[in-house]
């Protein structure tokens, strides 16, 4: 931005003239209008303190950061969700007396580190694009989390699972170490 006092006049230019697009935005990814709210000020405040050398690309910039604002506050939202989610199973099978066996929980172990470890394996995009779906997302919000056309998500989407369908087989039969479904089953398995 400029020097002395005109720095105070543009960024309220600035931020009068971009807030309201930067807080619909916000409220697309987040679905949440206070949300968005509270992240819009952070952009503006980032714009503040670290504004772009060029005015003229005030618009990109605040698109660029409200981006990351926004994909920031949804990691922490939904690693913290899951692990409330979890811990709040937990509880509840406890409360129930019916406190799964060491056996079961053993096997749910092994099997979401297979799913992390597959995922792991996916490209960012197919990963995200799964994951999304998973929490619920609509089409049109995964279309923008991923900056893609609407119309392709659901190919986007059959396809990320196809890979992920592929991805734990081979990783289901490095663990068994190469057996076939036939040697399971004569072994008892």
């Amino acid at each position: 931005m400029e020097e002395g006092s005109q720095v105070p006049e543009l960024f309220q230019r600035l931020f009068r003239e971009h807030y309201p697009e930067v807080a619909r935005k916000l409220y697309a990814l987040t679905g949440d209008y206070a949300t968005a709210e509270d992240l819009a000020q952070e952009v503006f405040l980032r714009l503040y303190r670290s504004p772009p050398d060029q005015l003229e690309a005030a618009r990109a910039w605040l698109h660029r950061v409200l981006t990351r604002v926004g994909y920031d506050y949804l990691r922490q939202r939904s690693s913290g969700k899951a692990l409330l989610e979890k811990e709040t199973a937990r509880v509840a099978a406890w409360s129930e007396g019916t406190a799964p066996s060491g056996e079961t929980e053993v096997i749910r172990e092994w099997e979401i580190d297979v799913v992390r470890r597959v995922l792991q394996k996916l490209s960012d995009r197919d990963r995200t694009a799964l994951l999304l779906r998973e929490e619920g997302y609509s089409y049109e919000e995964i279309a923008f989390r991923l900056e893609v056309n609407p119309k392709i998500v659901g190919t986007l989407l059959a396809r990320a699972e196809e890979r992920l369908k592929k991805k734990y087989g081979q990783e289901e039969e490095q663990h068994d170490g190469g057996r076939s479904e036939t040697d399971r089953r004569g072994a008892g398995f």
